[in-house]
């Protein structure tokens, strides 16, 4: 596979945190590739750095050194007005949580990455509409999320993070608020955005089942990563 094939390159990215006055390392020297249109599982104990995994890809933390190459951007150079653009255009989020807004509905709360775009009202409207189709909620459109499901909720959540068509999605247990029928119904969607419309996608999940929906796994622990390839 090409260089040119990969979406994500992390080259010695080193990040640690301040503990009072004492240094806690999460990441030395880590080197990582994606592939584009790769669906990688992220697992390994409390503390190893998932999280921070996500938030250095997205673009939400700066690494300590290192490069950060997604696509044809150096992130770990760019200014924050610089990376705030680049991230609404490239990266869609999927949390634990849904962060949905109560007083929204389903549609609005989709629309609302949008907002940040030049898009006309109408030109929001048909990409809410076409986000919502994709994870089989359309009907919902009008519904607010008291009146959904935690897994319909969790799938808006979906939609909202691919409504500006990123290239790549970032699943911070996506799973981990809901029961297994539910689970799998978002682990479903997950696949069909990977295999079908071409996502790349990076979930961080603690559940074993949720990992076997990813073409491979790739275990995170004192900073380091042992991958185990699962079956496509």
């Amino acid at each position: 596979m090409s260089m040119s094939d990969m979406l994500v390159r992390l080259s010695h990215v080193a990040k640690h945190f301040m503990k009072g006055k004492e240094a806690i390392s999460i990441f030395d020297r880590l080197d990582l590739t994606i592939p584009t249109r790769d669906f990688v599982a992220v697992m390994g104990p409390s503390g190893s750095g998932k999280t921070t995994l996500l938030n250095l890809l997205g673009g939400i933390d700066r690494p300590d050194s290192g490069e950060i190459q997604i696509a044809d951007a150096r992130i770990d150079t760019l200014s924050e007005a610089e990376l705030a653009r680049w991230r609404a255009a490239n990266v869609g989020f999927v949390f634990q949580f849904y962060n949905l807004m109560p007083m929204l509905t389903a549609a609005q709360n989709v629309e609302l990455p949008l907002l940040l775009t030049h898009l006309n009202k109408a030109e929001r409207r048909e990409h809410v509409e076409a986000a919502l189709a994709v994870v089989n909620l359309a009907d919902r459109a009008k519904h607010y999320p008291r009146e959904m499901s935690g897994g319909q909720q969790q799938r808006v959540a979906i939609a909202r993070a691919i409504v500006s068509d990123p290239k790549l999605l970032l699943c911070d247990e996506p799973t981990g608020d809901l029961d297994r029928h539910s689970a799998d119904e978002i682990l479903a969607t997950l696949t069909i955005l990977n295999r079908e419309l071409g996502k790349t996608i990076v979930m961080v999940t603690h559940d074993p089942a949720a990992a076997r929906y990813a073409r491979r796994t790739l275990h995170l622990d004192k900073g380091h990563f042992v991958e185990k390839e699962l079956a496509a």
